[in-house]
């Protein structure tokens, strides 16, 4: 993936697309996708933040091996920011929905000045500017009013599911049929995101405009259903909504250009085909000392081999006290890592989890399950241990359970409070791994994985839609 810092423009553009992302590595991560898939269709991209979040978004990316298609260089547009508070995270919080990051999420209000500037600039010498930003993000469709030649697309990088049953709950839970047929496990709005970030994605309706249209970070092999159903949605159906996923890579290189792999890519690979369970739960979740310690002591009594990546939540600026991404204190006792060094290993920090999940030796993966990772893990054919912490997780989990049937539950919704036992983890483990049960939900996921994959070939819905989107802009 090419890119570059802002550089000059030629005096005239055709077409120029403009990127606004909330300021969360899940966000980020599936902007910067968007940004190099359409950057591969010859589109000049400028992808907007801060210095600091942008620095942290190609750091990451750059450790990934992307097989993908190389593209044309992405402008990146370093906008200052006041300053703001980098708090840690914490792991006892009440509600698990990662507040932390809230001061910059509300700094980032302040790229609307240096936003509205650049969009105006970019209109002034091009035929037309594509605003595509974040559906947490819907202030930055303001630098679009007033342009006659400036077009705003709204950007859900939550899953369908998840963002139906919010709005859904939002409107009054009006009869839907497709809903009643389902008889889903109900999982209300409480304790998925906290109050402040509620009045932030509220505080921003006033300032936006309307957008043309919206897309989807899914596919109908996913979520057909739930695709179909936003599309229905009051103030959605007369608009145009693309389901362009999955956005991330899903093909590897067997090295980076350097000839450096991962040590975790270097232990599957002397691991057995579909052993190894993969733990992670992202980069906004953190766990208190005592559910690490359950956790441990769950994936040794389960006597499965598994590659646990355990980190602590990301800050609002990463560089901020470490230089990079933090290593933690020891949480573990010494003599664990020879009690487990046979059939476990314990990563520390990042992690390349795409290439993890798409290595034959991956034959399960518990995670809280955000959204880049179901994507991630359903593109590769593994299916999911459901331990969701806050956002639209707890529907994911409902997604992966109840509808595709591609994982189980740790513990119900309802129990979210509660400390999860070392037993609990090692049997829902042995469950997936070692039992019939759990090889038939294996082979369903291997067969959703191939119908994922086939979305983005020529002729599959996902490749038709982004397809569509493109004419649509170019035009």
């Amino acid at each position: 993936m090419a890119e570059s810092k802002a550089k000059a423009e030629p005096i005239t553009l055709d077409v120029a697309v403009v990127m606004v992302p909330l300021p969360a590595q899940g966000h980020l991560n599936q902007f910067l996708h968007l940004s190099s898939l359409l950057s591969a269709r010859g589109l000049p991209i400028h992808y907007v933040g801060s210095a600091t979040h942008n620095r942290q978004v190609l750091d990451r990316a750059s450790r990934l091996h992307n097989g993908g298609t190389a593209c044309r260089p992405i402008h990146f547009h370093d906008f200052t920011l006041p300053d703001y508070s980098s708090p840690a995270p914490e792991p006892d919080a009440a509600i698990k929905f990662p507040g932390h990051l809230q001061p910059a999420f509300d700094a980032a209000r302040h790229l609307l000045s240096p936003l509205a500037d650049l969009v105006r600039s970019l209109a002034s010498r091009s035929r037309r500017v594509v605003l595509i930003h974040d559906s947490s993000m819907t202030f930055a469709a303001g630098a679009a009013a007033s342009l006659p030649n400036v077009e705003a697309f709204c950007f859900h990088t939550v899953s369908a599911i998840a963002g139906f049953f919010f709005r859904w709950e939002l409107r009054g839970k009006p009869r839907e049929p497709a809903v009643e047929i389902l008889e889903l496990p109900h999982v209300s709005n409480e304790d998925c995101i906290s109050q402040q970030f509620c009045d932030f994605v509220l505080s921003q309706q006033q300032t936006t405009v309307a957008d043309s249209g919206r897309l989807i970070n899914s596919c109908r092999a996913i979520e057909g259903m739930f695709i179909d159903l936003v599309a229905r949605e009051p103030e959605w159906q007369d608009k145009k909504t693309f389901a362009i996923g999955p956005l991330n890579p899903i093909t590897f290189n067997q090295a980076s250009g350097n000839g450096a792999r991962h040590p975790s890519i270097e232990w599957l690979d002397q691991q057995p085909p579909s052993s190894v369970i993969y733990v992670s739960f992202g980069t906004t979740s953190t766990f208190s000392d005592e559910q690490v310690a359950e956790l441990a002591a769950g994936l040794e009594a389960s006597g499965q081999r598994f590659l646990w990546v355990l980190r602590d939540a990301d800050r609002a600026d990463i560089y901020a006290e470490t230089g990079g991404d933090a290593v933690e204190k020891e949480k573990l006792p010494l003599d664990y890592y020879t009690r487990v060094e046979r059939r476990g290993k314990v990563v520390r920090g990042w992690a390349p989890q795409p290439e993890i999940l798409a290595h034959p030796s991956t034959g399960g993966f518990m995670s809280h399950c955000g959204w880049n990772s179901c994507m991630e893990s359903f593109s590769a054919g593994v299916p999911i241990v459901a331990w969701p912490m806050h956002s639209d997780q707890p529907r994911n989990a409902v997604l992966v359970t109840d509808v595709l049937r591609v994982g189980f539950h740790v513990l119900d919704w309802d129990k979210r409070a509660e400390l999860v036992a070392s037993a609990t983890i090692s049997d829902v483990i042995e469950r997936l791994m070692a039992s019939k049960e759990g090889e038939e939900v294996r082979r369903r996921a291997r067969e959703l994985g191939g119908e994922v994959r086939r979305a983005m070939e020529e002729g599959g819905s996902s490749k038709t839609d982004l397809d569509a989107f493109v004419t649509h802009i170019i035009i």
